[in-house]
């Protein structure tokens, strides 16, 4: 299980680095196969993935680049540039 978690960290990163790039098509690669190992492995995506990646487009989401992020009565509001909104409570 320790393999594919760290193979999952490690597509995370290729992914933010392919949208700093402007390499959409391959960031949405690796993030979809990061998914795929988690399913097959029956593992967890970790927050600061499955927060940062686009359920509807599956592209990471690096703010500044495809994502705009707001403070809104007690919520995170992460928007991708595909028009999806993803909202999480803070404290």
């Amino acid at each position: 299980m320790a393999i594919a978690a760290e193979r999952i960290e490690r597509l995370h990163t290729f992914a933010t680095e392919a949208v700093r790039a402007g390499e959409q098509d391959r960031a949405r690669t690796y993030v979809r196969r990061a998914r795929r190992i988690a399913e097959r492995n029956r593992l967890e995506l970790p927050r600061s993935i499955s927060r940062f990646s686009c359920d509807r487009c599956d592209v990471a989401l690096v703010p500044g680049q495809n994502a705009r992020v707001r403070l809104q009565d007690g919520h995170v509001v992460i928007s991708c540039s595909c028009g999806s909104h993803d909202r999480y409570p803070y404290r």
